[in-house]
C-alpha cells in the first residue's frame, strides 16, 4: 500500500481537480503512478506534469527512444511500477523485445541499432558514473544533436524523480501483477 493515500477526484480541493482533469483530457488518458503522490502538492504536480508530457510526447526523440531511455532508468532505480507502465509504451514504440529484456537482466543488449546503442551508452554512464565520457557524449550529440542530448538528459532526470517517488512512496502496480523486474 502507498505511503500516502489516494485522493478520489471527489475529495480534490479545486485546484488538485482542475489539475487532474486536465490531465486527464490531455495526451496521458490517465491519472495513476505518481500523479496520485504529487497531487498531494498540486503547484509541484502541476510543473512536474507539464515538464513530463514535453519530454514524453513532444521531445526531439522518438518513442522508440524515449521509450528505452525510461526502461533504462526504471532499472537502474528498480522502479517496478514505472517498468510496468512504460514497457507496453516501448513495445508499442518499436523498441525490440530482446532489448526491453536485455535492460530488464542487467545486461548490454545485443544488435542496437547506432541510435539505441548511443542512448544506451550515455544514459548508462550518466546513471552509473554521474557523469557522461567523451566518446559516449560524441556517439549522442551526433545521433540527437544539440536539443536531442539536452532532451535526453532532462527525459532521465525527469524519470529518475518518478523512480524515487515511485520507490519511496511505495507506489504499488495496479492490479496485484507480479514484480516484472528482479531486485
Amino acid at each position: 500500500m502507498a505511503r500516502l493515500p489516494i485522493i478520489s477526484a471527489e475529495d480534490m480541493n479545486e485546484n488538485q481537480r482542475n489539475i487532474h482533469d486536465r490531465i486527464l483530457s490531455g495526451k496521458r488518458a490517465g491519472f495513476r503512478g505518481p500523479f496520485n503522490i504529487w497531487v498531494h502538492s498540486p503547484g509541484f504536480l502541476d510543473v512536474l506534469e507539464k515538464v513530463g508530457a514535453y519530454l514524453r510526447f513532444d521531445s526531439a526523440l522518438d518513442p522508440r527512444l524515449s521509450e528505452m531511455a525510461i526502461l533504462i532508468t526504471a532499472r537502474f532505480w528498480t522502479a517496478q511500477y514505472e517498468w510496468f507502465a512504460h514497457e507496453p509504451h516501448a513495445l508499442k514504440g518499436g523498441l525490440d523485445p530482446a532489448i526491453i529484456s536485455a535492460i530488464a537482466e542487467r545486461r548490454r543488449p545485443e544488435n542496437m541499432k547506432p541510435d539505441e546503442e548511443a542512448l544506451y551508452d550515455f544514459c548508462t554512464e550518466l546513471h552509473e558514473t554521474h557523469a557522461v565520457g567523451d566518446a559516449a557524449y560524441r556517439a549522442a550529440f551526433d545521433q540527437f544533436g544539440e536539443r536531442g542530448v539536452v532532451e535526453l538528459t532532462g527525459l532521465i532526470g525527469h524519470y529518475t524523480m518518478v523512480s524515487m517517488t515511485l520507490n519511496a512512496f511505495e507506489v504499488e502496480i495496479p492490479g496485484g501483477n507480479d514484480l516484472p523486474l528482479s531486485v
